[in-house]
């Protein structure tokens, strides 16, 4: 009979337990609304030649003659962004976390967020980076690598970072 009456409160006290952390780990998460949640490892820091600012890559899955697309991470801090580019064959960002924007060349600044997917069409000239205040996780992917994969650009002034604010 003991047996029945102890693993009962056992149980409770694990489910407690496991919502106690859950609650500090929300509270740990909004008390700091600049730090995201890395699903992946930072990668290395983007080049200058690429980026304005801080941003981090890390290519994840590498074209082959099979699977001819390509896919990474790129963590942006704070301000931190692309220069303008193009792809031949265009390009899909799954965000992942943080707020950011995205800008194709004539168009207004997009605020991307985590949860958005953005479609990037093919030699079209962009831009994508985190807001001034919260940085930007993607995941970004480039098929038919065949056809290139990413032709670089001038670098996104500040005034054109701004226009947005």
């Amino acid at each position: 009979m003991r047996t029945k009456t102890i693993l009962p409160v056992a149980l409770l006290l694990l489910i407690g337990q496991a919502c106690n952390t859950k609650v500090e780990k929300q509270e740990n998460m909004t008390s700091d609304k600049n730090e995201l949640n890395a699903i992946f490892p930072k990668g290395e820091k983007g080049s200058e030649e690429w980026f304005t600012g801080n941003a981090y890559a890390i290519r994840l899955v590498a074209a082959d003659s099979i699977h001819t697309t390509l896919a990474g991470n790129v963590y942006f801090e704070p301000k931190a962004r692309s220069h303008w580019h193009t792809h031949p064959s265009g390009q899909i960002l799954i965000i992942t976390d943080g707020v950011g924007y995205h800008q194709i060349e004539g168009q207004e600044i997009e605020v991307i967020k985590k949860g958005d997917v953005v479609k990037c069409p093919p030699k079209v000239k962009h831009w994508h980076g985190a807001s001034p205040d919260v940085g930007l996780q993607q995941l970004y992917i480039i098929p038919n690598t065949e056809q290139g994969i990413v032709d670089w650009m001038e670098p996104v002034t500040d005034e054109q970072y701004t226009s947005k604010n």
